[in-house]
């Protein structure tokens, strides 16, 4: 559920086509009501003829939905568990680079045998070269531990935990 509302709240909902009274052009009745032996027709912009508008088109919406607090963690502790009872969830030293390089950190990535796995690393937060050494590589995402959500748990493979990020990531889970 909490995947779900993640995905849909990301969706921007900007879908929109032209209905009968927007499209440009005249109003006038094409042809006239009767003698002609075809169908009667007014405006141009009807729906039925070609260029006109579109009956109930789709319109921007928000697609917005809300989850509760506890839902949210109850999913974010779950997700964790599973990862866990997988084998997927790995606490390592804490580490920092001095200037953000990609091949330092693909170096830590390989050490792991992580190096082609989609990867997930969560920091205590103050890592910004780690975050900007990362931010190359395809398959791996750095986030602070206070900003953990479910679907980046369940979309990765692996999870790497900081041993300084597993306080916060108790207390943020309690």
């Amino acid at each position: 559920m909490d995947v779900k509302q993640y995905l849909a709240n990301n969706r921007k909902g900007l879908h929109k086509s032209k209905e009968r009274a927007e499209i440009k052009g005249s109003t006038r009745k094409i042809k006239r009501q009767k003698g002609t032996g075809t169908a009667r027709a007014g405006s141009i912009k009807n729906p039925l003829f070609r260029g006109g508008g579109r009956v109930f088109g789709p319109r921007p919406r928000s697609y917005d939905q809300k989850v509760n607090k506890k839902v949210k963690k109850l999913a974010r502790k779950s997700a964790l568990s599973y990862k866990a009872k997988n084998k997927a969830i790995m606490i390592i030293e804490d580490f920092d680079f001095s200037k953000p390089k990609t091949k330092d950190y693909f170096s830590i990535l390989k050490a792991f045998d992580l190096d082609g796995k989609k990867t997930l690393m969560v920091l205590n937060g103050g890592n910004k070269n780690v975050y900007l050494s990362s931010r190359n590589l395809k398959n791996s995402k750095v986030v602070i531990n206070s900003e953990l959500n479910t679907y980046e748990i369940t979309d990765a493979s692996n999870v790497l935990i900081l041993e300084s990020a597993v306080d916060g990531l108790e207390s943020n889970l309690k």
